[in-house]
């Protein structure tokens, strides 16, 4: 298992668990749309700096990463055009890469996005169709940036209509073996790459909770775990609770993914999560 990734210039220690904070530059994320738009608007601006506000918080309550977002990657939601995302994400990634000592990540499938989101500062992109766009891989292979790849079934418009698996765990496991050799084959090094399995993208309830049962699974692939499961609708169908009222479920998910081997949680609630990562690493290093 490779313990220190890289992103950039930066060699991150993943030896033990890490956290990463969300930003969603978005109007219609599912947890925190239209929370960042600037006062007064009526069509969705982005307002810097209550974003860098909330980038500042994160860090400081433990973030090792920052994950931009400039289009909605929730089930139903529509895409945006690529001059719309720039406009929302590469204004906000300078901000933080200048004032901030953090690993801005970038959460886009376009190779566009990509390269000006590098530019600007980002280290680590984190991409939902795993290097699947034309030019991404390449463009990828020619820096010294990390990629997250993730599985999903579907696109987002629709990939929670009729979510279908022989076995879950193993197709999304023989998908991210196949990213992985495609990545490496494209000539982007091992200490680069992350995996997800992508809970809740193109996944039942039953399917999510399947992958989080066998999340040890994974680790075969010697590639460190990202997860996202902050909030999610696997979270409230079980508890009965809206998106707000989601965080102990949360913790609760996380526990099982962090005694499964994940090094990298994303989430909305950086304290919360950083309070779980340390219990973790008491319960873990106790004779």
């Amino acid at each position: 298992m490779i313990d220190c990734l890289t992103a950039g210039d930066r060699q991150i220690d993943l030896s033990i668990p890490v956290c990463m904070g969300i930003i969603n530059a978005t109007p219609d994320s599912f947890s925190d749309g239209a929370e960042l738009q600037r006062s007064g608007t009526t069509s969705f601006q982005l307002d810097i700096d209550k974003a860098l506000f909330r980038a500042e918080t994160m860090v400081a309550e433990g973030a090792t990463f920052v994950d931009v977002g400039g289009e909605s990657t929730r089930p139903g939601a529509a895409t945006v055009s690529e001059q719309e995302e720039l406009d929302r994400v590469i204004p906000l990634i300078a901000a933080i890469s200048a004032s901030l000592d953090v690993c801005v990540s970038i959460d886009t499938s376009s190779p566009v996005v990509m390269k000006e989101a590098l530019d600007s500062g980002a280290q680590l992109i984190n991409d939902i169709r795993a290097l699947a766009i034309p030019g991404a891989a390449e463009l990828l292979a020619s820096t010294k940036a990390a990629v997250c790849l993730m599985h999903m079934q579907g696109a987002p418009s629709t990939m929670q209509k009729t979510p279908s698996y022989g076995s879950v765990v193993l197709e999304v496991f023989d998908f991210l073996k196949s990213r992985v050799a495609y990545s490496l084959e494209c000539g982007i090094e091992q200490d680069r790459l992350l995996i997800d399995p992508g809970f809740g993208f193109g996944k039942t309830v039953q399917h999510n909770y399947q992958l989080l049962k066998n999340l040890g699974y994974f680790s075969q692939l010697e590639i460190p775990l990202l997860v996202g499961l902050s909030r999610k609708s696997m979270i409230g169908e079980v508890v009965a609770r809206p998106v707000e009222q989601r965080l102990a479920g949360s913790i609760a998910a996380t526990t099982l993914a962090l005694a499964s081997g994940a090094r990298i949680i994303r989430t909305h609630d950086v304290a919360a999560t950083m309070d779980a990562i340390r219990v973790n690493l008491a319960y873990s290093s106790a004779e």
